[in-house]
């Protein structure tokens, strides 16, 4: 349940540290019980795994002796206080010093697990966050991701795995936005060619009338406006790869001049009779069903035969509805480290939405979406809330956190003036403002 995230319990009372202890056990997470501050600090760093629930008053060091630690040697690691009625305004003053939570004693079971369930799904997010991070700052020619745990995700990768090495031309098929730039460029990171040229064409995006003088180049005099020299996406694909996007949109007057070097393995500028040794492999990609382009004249079929020695089929998102919420969540992390955003925890009902839709642009509208997530960006067409699916608490939950965060901002961002108006005690309104993740604006109390 917790992915190997961990739970310190410091807790005095042996009785109390016990039974805290065997609760959060039975609710599937992995505890430690310590008696004391002084004993679970050498468990505790930037890297710790996980949360620190802690009571206030302890022999030795304090509950805040350990929050300002960890301010200083782990200033992610959420940390929950156990405190007890005298101790509120202590508890609300180290929310506002980094606490991530405070639970008032006596508390229930389903109290202290809720809380560290939250505390634990942050940490998660955080330490995904800084691994991705780390891989997107460590990547340069590296292989991308290939996220998904559908079938056809599966073969996928089975098939990059074993043709990647290898020179074979490959044909990716696949619908708008499904991702065949990523398996292309999969291909080419796994491949001996690596730290060569990776050169990507749109063939659709090509007017057919300078199609040939970008994929072949061109002498200085070849035509008019030519005044030197051009090297076409053929050359300088040299020794790398060459990526030839919506393949299908490709004239046929350039179709017999491609096979041609595929089959030669030369190629002639435009203006030239000098022949030039292209070395590239070629990988293609397609939407629809190229057999039915060959049918109907529009491609040729030895062509076809030529670019798909291995053909990868990628099939839309509708199809794969498994691999929806890791995508989104990756992208969601992806996101928060381009925007120096914190990245949005998604909630049950979400998950099941977002693998409700149909997501006719795939992955790329799925990325889009998870953009407009990080960036705070109502998008009720991405990620639906049908008030009408609602349970009547989420409804109230909802309504609750609507009408404080109305309080705040008539207030100015002062709590205890919002307290006022709602005529809520400010420990409370505390609370309810840590669960519901609302932003303060202003000075707090002041």
């Amino acid at each position: 349940m917790t992915n190997g995230l961990q739970v310190i319990f410091i807790e005095d009372d042996e009785l109390v540290r016990r039974a805290s202890v065997q609760s959060l056990q039975l609710a599937g997470f992995e505890v430690a019980g310590h008696g004391s501050v002084e004993t679970a600090a050498r468990a505790i760093d930037a890297g710790f795994p996980g949360v620190i629930v802690s009571d206030i008053r302890l022999p030795g060091a304090s509950g805040l002796d350990l929050l300002a630690q960890c301010r200083e040697r782990a200033p992610e690691v959420p940390v929950i206080l156990v405190t007890g009625h005298g101790d509120i305004s202590m508890a609300v003053q180290a929310m506002r010093d980094g606490a991530y939570d405070f639970i008032e004693k006596p508390f229930a079971s389903e109290r202290l697990i809720e809380a560290v369930r939250r505390a634990l799904e942050r940490r998660k997010l955080v330490l995904e966050n800084q691994a991705l991070r780390r891989e997107l700052a460590g990547q340069s020619s590296v292989a991308p991701r290939i996220i998904g745990r559908s079938p056809a995700i599966e073969q996928v990768r089975r098939l990059i795995a074993n043709v990647a090495p290898t020179d074979a031309s490959v044909l990716i098929n696949g619908d708008t936005g499904a991702g065949k730039e990523l398996i292309a460029r999969s291909l080419h990171d796994l491949s001996p060619r690596r730290d060569k040229p990776f050169i990507a064409v749109n063939c659709g995006a090509l007017p057919e009338q300078m199609f040939e003088s970008e994929m072949f180049g061109y002498e200085a005099g070849a035509f008019t406006g030519a005044q030197k020299r051009r090297v076409g996406k053929l050359e300088h694909a040299s020794g790398g790869t060459l990526f030839l996007d919506e393949i299908e949109s490709m004239p046929l007057s350039l179709q017999v001049k491609l096979l041609r070097v595929l089959q030669d393995g030369v190629l002639e500028r435009l203006g030239s009779n000098q022949p030039i040794r292209a070395n590239c492999r070629v990988v293609a990609a397609a939407k629809g069903d190229m057999a039915e382009h060959v049918a109907d004249g529009t491609f040729r079929r030895d062509l076809l035969y030529r670019l798909n020695v291995v053909t990868i089929t990628l099939p839309p998102l509708a199809e794969r509805r498994e691999d929806i919420v890791p995508l989104f969540e990756h992208f969601l992390l992806d996101a928060a480290v381009r925007y120096e955003r914190p990245a949005p925890m998604l909630t049950d009902r979400q998950r099941a939405e977002l693998m409700q839709r149909d997501w006719p642009g795939n992955v790329r509208e799925l990325r889009n979406a998870a953009d407009r997530m990080v960036l705070g960006v109502i998008d009720d067409a991405a990620v639906p809330l049908d008030a009408a699916t609602l349970s009547l608490k989420e409804r109230t939950e909802q309504f609750e956190r609507a009408v404080i965060a109305e309080a705040l901002e008539q207030s100015g961002g002062v709590v205890a003036a919002a307290a006022d108006r709602l005529q809520l005690g400010k420990a409370t309104l505390y609370e309810k403002i840590k669960r519901y993740g609302i932003a303060v604006k202003g000075e707090g109390d002041k």
